[in-house]
């Protein structure tokens, strides 16, 4: 999932925050116990949107898939001191894990689980306005939730979306299913006049969109 070249990556991870001990934790028990572990996002990238979230200090985040809950303790460490961070997993056998990792924080209170269909979820929020959206789930449907969740972000709030580079696909001659919908999906948001946007090369690129 690196794009970044291995010694340019350890350098960026040794001159930005340290890792707090409840992510190390995570992070060991995501490779020794779950499969596709590099679907986590990481010290470096857990960083990036730890520091955005501080950035703009939202009340409300909505994430749209938890996995092991790495992500999405990172994003509510910059929540307001009354802020919810509502996360949504596909995967129910995935509860008494990430009920445990969340535990290991001091943000375990911030945090609203919810398990199903992103799309099904989502609707249920009704008016909800969010400050801040990530969305890292079943990469075909990245567009779908973009635009079920744009009306639903505060002007000036953040919607970043994770793998935007594909392993360096996106840039390069790949004609796969996944590789044109990530190309679809970057090409559509870079004409939308409706918000700023910059992909970040960050591990597998974070594609960082502020609506206006």
């Amino acid at each position: 999932m690196e794009i970044l070249p291995d010694d340019l990556q350890l350098y960026l991870d040794t001159h930005c925050e340290p890792e707090p001990d409840a992510l190390k934790f995570i992070n060991r028990e995501t490779y020794a116990k779950v499969l596709k572990p590099n679907m986590l996002s990481g010290h470096y990238q857990g960083r990036v949107l730890s520091m955005l979230s501080k950035m703009i200090q939202p009340k409300l985040i909505l994430e749209i898939g938890t996995f092991t809950g790495y992500a999405t303790i990172c994003l509510a460490e910059g929540l307001a001191d009354d802020g919810i961070i509502h996360t949504i997993e596909v995967n129910r056998e995935m509860e008494e894990m990430l009920n445990s990792h969340f535990k290991l924080t001091n943000v375990e209170k911030k945090i609203k689980l919810h398990f199903g269909a992103a799309a099904d979820v989502i609707a249920d929020f009704g008016a909800v306005i969010f400050d801040l959206v990530f969305i890292d789930a079943d990469k075909k449907n990245n567009l779908l939730y973009f635009d079920l969740i744009f009306d639903k972000v505060r002007s000036g709030g953040l919607i970043i979306i994770d793998n935007v580079l594909w392993k360096g696909k996106v840039y390069g001659g790949e004609k796969d299913a996944d590789t044109e919908s990530f190309r679809k999906l970057n090409d559509r948001i870079a004409v939308d006049t409706r918000v700023e946007k910059l992909i970040l090369p960050v591990r597998d690129g974070l594609l960082v969109i502020r609506k206006k």
